[in-house]
């Protein structure tokens, strides 16, 4: 797929997910206002407001999230987008690399699932793509990758995580993991 034809694919479906709160409805509206003027949106040395990925990870056990290795919080998986590789390609990378969790897509393909715009380091800004991804099993992080990963049910999942991650797992909490968008 050409850049084009992947960023015009994130509009539609950024364009179709139902905000579940006001917090995604402004997140989904600066990201799609800066996606328009973005030449390189996954390029992290282009602009300082780029396009980021990150998972929003369900098995038996709940959700995963881990705790950030420099924020210290706890959050989804998710990071950059390498050179040449698809967001929710690099949903799953980004699983792989912060939790050891090998992480499928949902039988139908691709599930975007949520969307947030927030402040990243070095004065960036990210818009970043949540992708609904199933796992199983111990989560075995690479070394250095965050302080801790853990399964959490969702109630408790929604006491400790981001602000930023709240509405996405209320999305989970309600029954209704696409928010709406069927890619």
């Amino acid at each position: 797929m050409t850049t084009s034809s992947v960023v015009a694919l994130i509009r539609r479906e950024v364009t179709a997910l139902q905000p579940g709160d006001e917090r995604e409805a402004a997140s989904r509206q600066r990201f799609l206002d800066a996606l328009q003027r973005l030449p390189r949106p996954f390029d992290t040395d282009a602009d300082p407001v780029h396009v980021t990925a990150s998972a929003i990870v369900v098995g038996r056990a709940g959700t995963v999230l881990h705790r950030h290795k420099r924020l210290g919080i706890w959050l989804q998986p998710g990071g950059h987008i390498d050179a040449g590789e698809l967001p929710w390609d690099a949903a799953v990378r980004e699983v792989a690399e912060e939790t050891g969790l090998r992480a499928t897509h949902p039988p139908s393909g691709p599930t975007l699932h949520h969307v947030d715009a927030h402040p990243g380091p070095h004065n960036h800004t990210h818009l970043d793509l949540r992708y609904l991804l199933r796992a199983e099993g111990e989560p075995r992080p690479e070394p250095g990758e965050s302080q801790d990963v853990r399964w959490f049910g969702l109630p408790e999942a929604l006491r400790v995580a981001d602000p930023g991650l709240v509405g996405a797992l209320r999305r989970l909490a309600a029954g209704n993991p696409s928010g709406g968008c069927n890619p």
